[in-house]
């Protein structure tokens, strides 16, 4: 960050940046908390995997992703997908599979 960014403090770090550079969600506005589902009943061989919010480029605003059932995968444990603060700033991790 340059000197005058550093000067100028958060504002400066808002300013427009390349396609190629920003965020994929809005990285200001903090989501929603997530909303309660019920629970089904589970299925053998898959996987419940919660629904979380997404930010809609197009409506410009967060919408609600129902949770889903992934097949399961032997040796694995879904991490389901969620919003953190880094720096400042709200990234979404999608869900994902680890050892």
């Amino acid at each position: 960050m340059s000197a005058a960014a550093l000067a100028l403090g958060p504002a400066a770090a808002q300013q427009w940046r390349p396609p190629s550079q920003r965020p994929t969600a809005p990285s200001l506005n903090q989501p929603p908390a997530p909303r309660r589902e019920a629970r089904p009943a589970p299925r053998p061989g898959y996987v419940f995997v919660p629904g979380h919010w997404r930010w809609s480029s197009r409506q410009r605003r967060y919408v609600w992703e129902q949770g889903d059932w992934v097949r399961d995968r032997p040796g694995l444990r879904f991490v389901g997908p969620r919003w953190v603060l880094r720096r400042g700033e709200w990234s979404f991790v999608p869900g994902h599979w680890v050892r």
